[in-house]
């Protein structure tokens, strides 16, 4: 059994919201209801749930994108939610994410080399030449070419833009990656070539992935572990085989049923 990378200790994460028939009232709605997670080095924890689960504001707090009402994140030992911007900015390099949207996560007005490289120059690792090389390879990696490096995202279809933001969020060799619904855009058969791209990288690179997911049928082929939320709690974890074969909650059982009905955007 592989040591945690990545811990997460009950976290609570709590909104505002209006209410009321003319908005001047306000509820709280708790995001996050006292939610703790654990990541294996080298493995691919799921986070399952419909929308309004909880499970993006989960990916945004464990990265520290967005600040925690409570609770402590631990990457390595560190505890990333009492570090100050320096610090976490040092880290950071250390855990990525990839989006779900691929284009509204890439500015339209930059060439794809320098999206791709733009971590490495904000962190300065290498020089212009070797950064420019580390783009090139990582490019390679993914299924594209040299050449596209000049090109804007408006020139690539969905896919190929899913694979432009694994490779900027990977360039910088992470140990952890979030991945927040990466397929939910594509269609079937575009979404088979980027979860094995994902499993062939975490492989090559020892990866240790967090993959948020809507859909249960896409996290069987990707996930060694997974959580099931549900109004920002989990209400069932453990391996992915026994979850499949054995759930037990109904909330679980319902998700499951609803597989062979599920349809993809075709994007």
């Amino acid at each position: 059994m592989s040591e945690a990378i990545l811990i997460a200790n009950h976290l609570v994460k709590t909104y505002t919201q209006r209410s009321g028939r003319f908005g001047f009232g306000t509820t709280l709605v708790k995001a996050l209801d006292d939610v703790s997670i654990s990541l294996r080095a080298g493995t691919t924890l799921a986070v399952v749930g419909e929308s309004g689960s909880g499970k993006s504001t989960l990916a945004r707090c464990l990265l520290q994108l967005q600040p925690l009402d409570s609770g402590e994140v631990l990457f390595a030992g560190q505890d990333l939610s009492r570090m100050d911007a320096s610090a976490l900015r040092a880290i950071r390099k250390n855990l990525q994410m990839v989006f779900q949207d691929p284009f509204a996560s890439l500015n339209p007005r930059m060439r794809i080399g320098e999206l791709v490289g733009e971590g490495l120059l904000i962190h300065g690792l290498g020089s212009a030449a070797e950064q420019q090389q580390k783009v090139i390879a990582m490019l390679k990696r993914v299924g594209l070419s040299e050449a596209d490096m000049q090109k804007y995202p408006h020139e690539f279809s969905g896919g190929q833009r899913q694979r432009i933001g694994i490779a900027r969020a990977l360039v910088l060799q992470p140990k952890v990656v979030v991945c927040d619904e990466p397929v939910s855009a594509l269609d079937v058969s575009i979404q088979a070539q980027i979860l094995l791209l994902l499993k062939e990288l975490q492989q090559e690179m020892a990866l240790s992935y967090i993959f948020i997911s809507h859909d249960l049928r896409v996290v069987r082929h990707i996930a060694d572990d997974i959580v099931v939320m549900h109004h920002g709690k989990i209400v069932e974890q453990g391996k992915v085989v026994d979850l499949y074969q054995q759930p037990q909650h109904e909330y679980t059982k319902n998700l499951l049923a609803a597989i062979p009905g599920k349809k993809v955007v075709n994007g």
